[in-house]
């Protein structure tokens, strides 16, 4: 008879999680950027966590595309190529109009009210920390799949949408944070309305603005020590939104 396979220790799975929420809080952010070296052995010293631990945590953000594990040459946040942009993103407007169309009409009160703290958070950030402000930015759209109900839907709009932002920090010229806090707004009420077209009508407005800053300029590159862009991820609280590592819970 076979042995039952051995659970990881809580702690282990733990710290796994906190490695991870860190690293993609910083990608997202875009406090590290593209292309950036992300080295086993600094992340564990910085975190106090073995070798094994920080890779499981680059595994899985390797699986959503957030960072890229190069055989030999270690592991770096990805870098997505130009000509992909446009696919991607295209993907993207897909997946937020049938999100769209999930719920609209079909929002509790609580939901609502939920959204717009979170919109309301956006607009605290605006022009005060503008790091936050682009991550809450994303959860947002993160936020509404997942008030789908479908696991699925929400696993494929986070890890697209995480994937948008590489590219914009890649070839975009600064995003306009006033903008999308107001666009935000008008898609909570659309939604709140039952009004599926205009809620999706003003998304692909939102998003097609977004697509016209891409692919613009190639940004400067950012030459911060990882373990100093690190320090101000590795004690922060767990957010609001957090995705579940495998295995565990984000």
């Amino acid at each position: 008879m076979a042995k039952p396979a051995k659970r990881k220790p809580k702690a282990a799975v733990d710290r796994v999680g906190a490695i991870y929420r860190a690293l993609r809080h910083a990608i997202i952010e875009q406090a590290l950027a593209p292309g950036a070296k992300l080295p086993e052995d600094a992340i564990g010293e910085r975190f106090g966590a073995s070798r094994t631990i920080v890779r499981n945590a680059l595994g899985q953000l390797a699986a959503e595309g957030l960072v890229e594990l190069r055989r030999n040459r270690g592991a770096a946040v990805a870098t997505p190529a130009w000509e992909e942009a446009r696919d991607t993103f295209d993907v993207r407007l897909g997946l937020e109009r049938l999100v769209m169309s999930r719920l609209a009409g079909n929002l509790t009160a609580g939901q609502i009210e939920k959204l717009q703290a979170h919109v309301d958070e956006e607009q605290r950030a605006r022009g005060n920390n503008e790091p936050l402000s682009i991550r809450l930015a994303t959860e947002f759209h993160i936020l509404l799949a997942e008030m789908t109900g479908s696991p699925v839907l929400a696993r494929y709009v986070s890890e697209v949408s995480s994937r948008c932002g590489l590219i914009l920090a890649l070839y975009s010229r600064p995003h306009s944070s006033e903008c999308a806090v107001n666009e935000h707004r008008e898609v909570i009420n659309a939604l709140a309305a039952g009004d599926a077209d205009r809620a999706s009508a003003v998304m692909d407005g939102h998003l097609q603005a977004v697509v016209s800053r891409a692919l613009i300029v190639a940004g400067p590159p950012k030459n911060r020590a990882l373990g100093d862009i690190l320090s101000s991820y590795a004690d922060e609280p767990r957010a609001v939104i957090d995705k579940p590592v495998k295995g565990s819970r984000h």
